[in-house]
């Protein structure tokens, strides 16, 4: 055996690789994770795995299609691999400092938001920087019955509203243009997946809940993050250098937790490609 899984707590699991080559060579390794995200909570935690950028992607393609996009960060020598960084000339500072909220992934983006992501530590911050996972699947699942009941109906607008971020940013005209300029989504607070479970569909982008007046349906939403975020069921993950994590991007939110540009933080991303709208 390539690896071991060992479960974390309160959700996810770490991946012990004590043969590398053989679990990125192994026809089965691929299945095997997917499910093993499933079981543990959406989280898989690789320590050290120390992967570069094209063995990465190709690790990820091997458990599916991979998101590819060509607008800054996006790299072009290996297409699929975005850097994360606080520098402007590797992307742009909202899709840093906007990681900062709990979020979904693709949540205000037209069509099926991305299955999983795989991010990798390139640099250790020497402060911060931390990336922190709730599972939604299980946020649902402690509403009450009565809850569970009376939001099955409901809908929520997804958008960028910057006032709705923690962290102020300094953005040019042409990023603020932009940003505005994207569209809203109304998507179901509850999602009901294909294999019949439920998550809730939540985070800084739920924006307004229809039919409710905006004050009182951004309250609910609010609860309902800070409910699903209570520390007790956060997975806060310590970047090591060489690290990869991979979480389930339909059934978590994350966030990272702050860094000042000096702090050398520099992770690359790879997503894969979603096979379930949110409905």
């Amino acid at each position: 055996m390539a690896y071991r899984i060992e479960p974390l707590s309160p959700l996810g699991a770490r991946v012990e690789v004590t043969d590398p080559d053989a679990l990125l060579a192994s026809p089965t390794a691929p299945g095997e994770l997917l499910h093993a995200l499933e079981i543990h909570g959406g989280v898989l935690v690789f320590p050290r795995l120390g992967l570069d950028a094209p063995t990465q992607l190709a690790f990820a393609r091997r458990m599916g299609d991979v998101v590819v996009k060509t607008s800054a960060g996006w790299s072009r020598a290996h297409p699929g691999v975005y850097r994360v960084a606080l520098d402007p000339a590797a992307n742009d500072e909202f899709f840093v400092k906007g990681s900062w909220d709990w979020h979904i992934d693709g949540a205000t983006s037209l069509g099926i938001p991305p299955k999983a992501s795989l991010l990798a530590c390139r640099t250790k911050p020497s402060a911060g920087g931390d990336t922190q996972f709730v599972d939604t699947y299980a946020a649902y699942d402690r509403l009450t019955a009565e809850e569970k009941r009376r939001f099955e109906s409901l809908k929520v607008w997804h958008r960028i509203e910057l006032d709705a971020y923690s962290t102020p940013m300094n953005l040019s005209p042409e990023s603020l243009a932009r940003l505005e300029s994207e569209p809203a989504h109304l998507h179901p607070l509850i999602w009901t997946h294909r294999d019949g479970r439920k998550s809730l569909v939540i985070g800084v982008t739920a924006t307004q809940v229809e039919g409710l007046p905006k004050a009182e349906g951004r309250a609910l939403l609010r609860s309902l993050v800070d409910r699903a975020t209570e520390p007790r069921y956060v997975l806060n993950h310590v970047w090591s250098v060489g690290d990869l994590v991979i979480w389930d991007n339909r059934g978590t939110m994350h966030r990272a937790r702050p860094f000042e540009a000096d702090s050398g933080r520099d992770m690359y991303r790879v997503m894969l490609e979603g096979d379930e709208p949110i409905q």
